[in-house]
């Protein structure tokens, strides 16, 4: 017995019934009245992450970034160094936490310089960039992120992550 392609036409359907290779009638999906339809585009939310950042700068005036490290989301990209606060933790807690685990530093004064909202497709990131002014320790690389020392007037060429460029005007503001 041949099978029955999806793309019969009426006139081959009619010979098919006629001939017994269709066996159960046709039926048509029910009626769904269209006022029954949301035309309004479906909303996900998004929960927000905070990540606090640190904007170090050593004795030429050069501010340091990390370049995000592979299998991690928007790999390769350059950022400044931070990380995600936890739930409940303070803003420049999570700064000291996240740079003493990623640099190897502790911050010993630090300023918040801007803060805001960046949307990906399938997250919203809450960027909180903190101006580092006096710290202990060396920075060093303890996550195996690439790390560099850039003029500020660099960073539009650096490579920067889009969510990090906004943060560009504020440190060129802060040290005008």
């Amino acid at each position: 017995m041949q099978k029955e392609r999806a793309d019969t036409t009426p006139d081959e359907f009619s010979q098919a019934k006629e001939h017994g290779r269709i066996h159960q009638p046709v039926q048509s999906a029910p009626e769904v009245p269209y006022s029954s339809y949301s035309l309004q585009p479906t909303v996900y939310s998004l929960s927000v992450i905070h990540v606090v950042a640190g904007a170090l700068f050593n004795s030429e005036g050069r501010v340091l970034i990390a370049q995000r490290p592979a299998g991690k989301h928007m790999a390769g990209g350059w950022e400044f160094p931070g990380g995600k606060l936890n739930a409940g933790e303070d803003r420049l807690a999570g700064l000291k936490r996240e740079l003493l685990e990623e640099l190897g530093i502790t911050i010993l004064e630090a300023a918040p310089v801007i803060c805001y909202e960046h949307s990906y497709s399938d997250r919203r990131v809450r960027l909180d960039l903190w101006s580092v002014t006096r710290f202990e320790g060396l920075p060093q690389s303890l996550e195996g992120q690439a790390l560099r020392w850039v003029k500020i007037e660099q960073l539009e060429s650096a490579g920067l992550l889009d969510a990090d460029r906004p943060m560009i005007p504020a440190l060129l503001a802060l040290h005008d």
